[in-house]
């Protein structure tokens, strides 16, 4: 597998890492996207990967998000507030 090289850009984070010899190598990786975040209060969600679309379309949909209604949408307290609401509507 060829190794993809990147440009020394702001775009892209400085690793440090030891190379054989106990070098102290530099490497650039791409930086990792915030995470997901609730749509009623904002938090970041829990059970949600933190990656690049590409990435994310490798994994399994059971990898993607929790698998509970609301789902990646929201996070754990504002889902129960919804039932609570719906239960109460009824």
């Amino acid at each position: 597998m060829a190794a993809t090289i990147f440009k020394q850009s702001r775009s892209f984070r400085v690793v440090k890492v030891k190379a054989p010899g106990n070098r102290i190598v530099v490497h650039w990786r791409k930086r990792n996207p915030k995470g997901a975040h609730c749509g009623k209060c904002g938090t970041l969600l829990n059970g949600m990967p933190r990656l690049r679309p590409v990435e994310l379309n490798k994994l399994s949909k059971s990898q993607k998000r929790p698998e509970r209604p609301y789902g990646g949408m929201l996070c754990s307290s504002c889902t129960r507030q919804v039932f609570i609401e719906k239960a109460r509507a009824k």
